[in-house]
């Protein structure tokens, strides 16, 4: 039986959620979900340049959970634009700080 899911701790909240390419017509379209943790640590990581060990602990997560949440938003953001998906973000077990 898996551990319970921690609330991570977020600081972003996108004014859009949701991006699809150009074009494509929304009902021939996959959807891919990108959840709010994901987006968080993509924007430490990548955007803020933060190392992974700085980042999980503004997100209040340890560095391993970190690096398994920036691999998926990683693997997700390469469907989307590599197979023509749409991008929801939405969802997870997150806490708004400010």
């Amino acid at each position: 039986m898996p551990r319970p899911c921690r609330c991570r701790r977020i600081r972003c909240k996108p004014d859009t959620t949701y991006f699809k390419p150009r074009g494509i017509p929304l009902d021939m379209l996959k959807e891919v979900n990108l959840t709010l943790d994901e987006l968080e640590a993509v924007r430490l990581a990548d955007w803020g340049g933060l190392y992974q060990e700085d980042a999980a602990k503004k997100m209040d997560i340890s560095r391993q959970t970190f690096g398994n949440i920036i691999n998926s938003a990683h693997k997700k953001i390469a469907d989307v634009l590599l197979n023509a998906k749409a991008l929801k973000i939405e969802g997870g077990a997150v806490k708004r700080i400010d």
